[in-house]
């Protein structure tokens, strides 16, 4: 099997987090911890013209983000019990909980704030591409609720053949540091 990605067409996604919404019940997880989550990004202003008007050079987008299942993640080294992997045959970076202790480095190494710190739990945990439902031959849920269908998922090098090779747009961490595992279709604001 080939290494897994998302695929996020950013000019479809209203915001919604109907993604996070899913993500976060199918893991039963507590309030602050998210596995995707869904960023706004504002820039501009409402400037007021000598003739009274207003002239506006406003930019608002959003953007889903989750783990990357990145070609080099950073969170793999940074563990001190070796509780994070990638799987050999689909790429996908996973935390084993019977190993790991909850040092939170992993949260500290990551650029884009996938693995989430459970303090009930006392470890560290994140997207693990919904594996199980993959097993059964469904989507992640954060693919089949999307309203939109702004999000997708497969081999990364089909997606970038179908979409191009676009993996990072403002506001993200540069793709250069972990080279993650998805492909943006930008919204006309967030191209770099």
């Amino acid at each position: 099997m080939a290494q897994l990605g998302f695929y996020i067409n950013q000019s479809l996604c209203t915001g919604c987090k109907a993604c996070s919404v899913s993500c976060k019940d199918k893991n039963n997880l507590d309030v602050g911890i998210n596995f995707r989550r869904v960023y706004s990004y504002e820039n501009g202003t409402f400037i007021q013209q000598q003739s009274k008007g207003l002239v506006q050079n406003v930019q608002a987008y959003y953007y889903s983000i989750a783990c990357n299942h990145c070609t080099n993640p950073k969170c793999i080294p940074s563990c001190p019990t070796g509780a994070i992997t990638k799987k050999k045959e689909s790429g996908v970076v996973t935390i084993d909980q019977k190993v790991c202790q909850g040092a939170q480095l992993c949260v500290k190494a990551c650029p884009y704030g996938a693995p989430q710190y459970n303090p009930k739990e006392f470890k560290s945990d994140k997207c693990d591409f919904c594996m199980n439902l993959q097993e059964k031959g469904e989507e992640p849920v954060c693919v089949s609720t999307c309203p939109m269908r702004a999000i997708e998922f497969g081999p990364v090098e089909k997606l970038r053949k179908k979409y191009g090779s676009i993996s990072q747009i403002k506001g993200m961490p540069k793709a250069s540091i972990t080279h993650p595992n998805i492909v943006i279709t930008p919204h006309k604001d967030a191209k770099l």
